[in-house]
Order: structure tokens, then sequence, then C-alpha cells
């Protein structure tokens, strides 16, 4: 891939890296506390964290592996997001209320005031493992989209866009990333509008043309739509999406730490239907991308050896003006740098509260803060490191290693929530047998499926011939959620029913609902 970026162009990304930094130091002087460094004193309006939801759920995977899919593929990766508006319209009505009465920063602290502190650990080391394997896909995404842009070396982008994120997110908390977020939600969705129009308007014949391809190619549409759960298809990933919806919505600390961030319920449920009916069209808009540039290099032929997730920014570097470069890199780093920002700040968060006041309670909370800022700069350098297990993508490109992963971490912690809000019957011991059930079943379908080796060479971990799982490893996420809910509820019922707070459960946020209307009305 050639390189034409012109001194305007880093001009442009020169003064966004200085500008990040001056948002992490703008904010550092009100970060005086946990309250305000992890939660912003919930002072943030709900348009701002309605933006900051938009940001933390696109990255740098938005901006170059849903292009890479939908270049090599249709559009099937999309139901899983597409099902999320669904879920929540469903849901956030109760959990912003929920959260914001029962937990003090940690999400995982419901976990364990409904099924005990062993539920709590494993909940957030779930957490923890699924948003590191994300970060450090992130920062793969981020250098090999910018190694081919500018020819610089991928760990010297590692290196500086680690510092520049570790910076603002160590200074100015969550209160600098919500602020960054909001300028980096207009640059990315204007970016890809423009960059969409480019590229409709390069292909000869027009935005018909790319339709009529698109369609007589199969690139367009979710299927397929057959019930089959071996491969992808559109009823795994519906399925999936659903799940995805409740545990991101429900139980992921981003999102839930923004519900803390908010004035009030009614501010808290208002950011989450902005952001993600935001969300739906910016995922969208990035996947059409994707088949429009399958179209137009039917008519372009790409040299040999570009991977799909690197299409996005062949175009970019080949057929957009110089200055419009710079500024959609610059988009492409911020998407970067606010999606990781927030998630070392909720790790940090969850470090905080989860693990280090649990091992050195009663401490101060000036120390509890110096503890956060520590777990700011030492996460920061461990998803720098994992992003080096990444150099290699593999042939189902990014976004399905992702979604693969994001499948395996899950560890049914959606199914654990769903027991803990609907079912007064479900009791510790019996979560804690249905996890270990789910633990065993995600070994056993892993180490079924998962080949070794390169070639003819390559090999099944563990071989047990006709029982391997054979399953598409997307439905791992939604079977270990079944299997808490089965068997942690049949188990429960061996042992004696729970002493229950009644605000921890679906039925207890109905009752005080209907008594807010008695009360009304009256």
């Amino acid at each position: 891939m050639s390189n034409h970026l012109q001194v305007l162009d880093y001009i442009i990304i020169a003064i966004f890296l200085f500008f990040s930094i001056y948002f992490g130091f703008r904010y550092s002087k009100k970060q005086n506390s946990t309250r305000s460094y992890f939660a912003a004193n919930g002072r943030i309006p709900s348009w701002a964290i309605g933006f900051s939801i938009l940001s933390t759920l696109i990255s740098s995977i938005t901006f170059l592996a849903y292009p890479g899919e939908g270049y090599s593929s249709n559009w099937i990766l999309l139901v899983q997001g597409l099902m999320v508006p669904i879920v929540l319209l469903a849901m956030i009505w109760f959990i912003v209320p929920l959260y914001r009465k029962v937990i003090g920063l940690s999400t995982y602290e419901y976990f364990e005031k409904r099924f005990g502190s062993f539920v709590r650990y494993y909940s957030s080391l779930g957490f923890v493992f699924a948003h590191f394997s994300k970060m450090g896909t992130v920062f793969f995404l981020l250098a090999l989209a910018l190694s081919n842009l500018t020819g610089v070396n991928t760990i010297a982008i590692i290196s500086v866009i680690g510092v520049v994120i570790i910076i603002l997110a160590l200074f100015g908390g969550i209160e600098a990333v919500i602020w960054l977020d909001v300028i980096q939600g207009f640059m990315l969705f204007a970016c890809g509008i423009a960059c969409l129009v480019i590229i409709l308007y390069s292909v000869h014949g027009g935005p018909a043309t790319v339709w009529d391809v698109a369609q007589s190619t199969g690139h367009t549409g979710f299927g397929p739509y057959d019930i089959n759960f071996k491969k992808l298809t559109f009823i795994v990933m519906a399925i999936n999406g659903i799940f995805y919806g409740i545990q991101k919505y429900g139980t992921d600390q981003t999102i839930v730490q923004r519900y803390l961030t908010a004035k009030s319920d009614r501010s808290a449920i208002k950011a989450s239907l902005m952001g993600v009916f935001l969300l739906v069209p910016v995922w969208a808009l990035f996947m059409f991308i994707g088949t429009a540039l399958f179209v137009y290099h039917t008519q372009n032929p790409l040299p040999a050896g570009i991977k799909p997730d690197a299409v996005f920014p062949y175009f970019i570097i080949n057929n957009i003006p110089t200055g419009v470069v710079g500024l959609i890199i610059a988009s492409l780093i911020s998407a970067a740098v606010c999606s990781l920002g927030a998630d070392l700040n909720c790790l940090a968060a969850v470090g905080v509260e989860d693990y280090y006041k649990q091992i050195f309670p009663n401490r101060s909370d000036k120390q509890y803060l110096k503890a956060g800022k520590w777990i700011v700069v030492l996460a920061g350098i461990a998803s720098l490191l994992i992003a080096a297990l990444y150099l290699k993508a593999g042939d189902e490109g990014v976004l399905g290693i992702v979604f693969t992963l994001y499948a395996i971490f899950s560890g049914g912690i959606a199914g654990i929530f769903l027991l803990g809000l609907f079912s007064e019957r479900a009791n510790k011991q019996g979560v804690t047998i249905g996890i270990i059930a789910c633990v065993l079943f995600t070994a056993y379908a892993v180490l079924t499926s998962t080949k070794m080796g390169s070639g003819k060479e390559k090999f099944i971990l563990l071989d047990f011939g006709e029982y391997n799982f054979n399953h598409n490893k997307l439905m791992l996420g939604v079977y270990s959620h079944f299997i808490v809910i089965g068997v942690g509820y049949v188990a429960s019922l061996f042992f004696p029913k729970p002493v229950l707070d009644q605000k921890l459960l679906f039925k207890g946020w109905l009752k005080v609902k209907r008594e807010e209307n008695v009360a009304s009305a009256a």
C-alpha cells in the first residue's frame, strides 16, 4: 500500500493527539475522589452520556472490522447489534433504577448482594478477561490500519497511542473520557458518511450499481436463514444478540458505570436509549461501507495480499484527498482512544471496588483513588502486550474473533443476572453449582472444537470424536447462560430459600412502581 500522507495530514493527527492529552489534564483538577474519578459525581447531562455510550461501544473494531466483514461477506454479523434495541427497550426501565439504588461503583456488587462473594468475583473476572481481549483487538486493528496508512512501525504506533490513552484515563477520569466521546461521536459519524458517499460515487454506475452488484453476489441480507446451530446463521446471531444485549446493558461495567454518571434515573434511561439508537445506524453504516468497497474493487481489483480488514484503509489512502485523510485517521484514532480510555477507567473501578477494597478495607478514599490510577497504568500496559497476540488475525476475520472471545468469556453471566432478577428461589449455593457446570461445559466445548497447528498438521486439543462440540462457537455464549439458569435453579431447590432484599428483584421494582403510581394518582 503506497503512502501519500502529506504534512497537513500529520499535523491534523498530531493536533488530535495533543487535544486528547489536553482533555486529560483539563479535567484532572476535578479528580479528587473515587466518586468523581469513576462516576463524575453524577453531573453529566443525558445527551453527553448517550454519545459516550455510543463511543464506548464503537472503536477501531467498528471502523475497520465492520467494513472488512461487509467486504468479504453479507451483513449477518450485524444481526447481533440489531437485537440490542429490542432487549434495551424491554429492560432499561428497571435496570437503571436497580443499579443506581443498590450498588456503589461496581456492577458486580449487585451479584454479591444477591448470591455472595464468589459470584461477584466470578462475574467481575469474566468482565476483566473479556475486556482485555477486546482491548488487545482494538490496539491490533488500530496498529494494522495506521501501519498501512502511514508506513510507520506497528510497535511504535501502539506505543504512542497507548501512552495517549493512558494519560487521558489516568488524569482525566471518566469525565474527560465522556466529553471526548461526544466529539469523537460526531467525528466518526461524519467521516463515515463522507467515506460512503465518496465510495458510492467512485463506482461506475453509482449507488444503483452498488446495490445491484451487491445483491447479485450475495453481499446483502442476513442469511443463511435455516435453523442450524452448527454454522453461522441468522438464528445463531439473533439468539446470541439477545444475550449480548442483556449482558452488555445489564452486567457490563462500561455501560452500568455510565448509569451512575447521570443526574437522575430518568436521565440515565434517556441516555441509554439515545446511545443504542445512534449505535445501530453507525454499525450499519460501516458494514455498508464494506459492501460498497466490494463492488468498487470488482471494478478496481486490489493488489494481492490485502486482508479484508485492511481494505478500507487501502481505499482511504489511495482515494481520499489530502487533509480529509488526516481527519479520517484522527477519527479512527479517536474511536480507539475513547473506547480504550473508558475501558481502562472501568477496569480500574472494578479493580478498586471488587478487589483492592476487599484486600485492604478501611483505607482512605485518597488511597483508593491512588490505587485506581495505578490500575489504569498497569491495565493500559497489559492491553498493549496483549495486542501482540493478535498480530495474526486468522482467516475468519477480526470481528469473528471478537464475537467468539466474547462468547467464551461471557461465562453465563447474563444467566446469573436473569436468575438473580427474576427468581426469588435461586440462592448462592445453587448458582455456584450452575457456574461450575458452566465452566466445565465451556472447557469441554473449547477444547473439543479448537484446532492447533498449521496446514495438514492441525489437531484438536481434546478429541472425543463424534462427541466433540460441533456447534458454532458463538452459541457457547448462549448455552453457557442456559446452563447457569437451568442447573442453578434446579440446584437451588436442594438448599433453603434465601431471605432477600426485595429491591434486588424485578418484582420488587414492580411493587415500588405500583406504589408510586398510587401515590401520584392520589
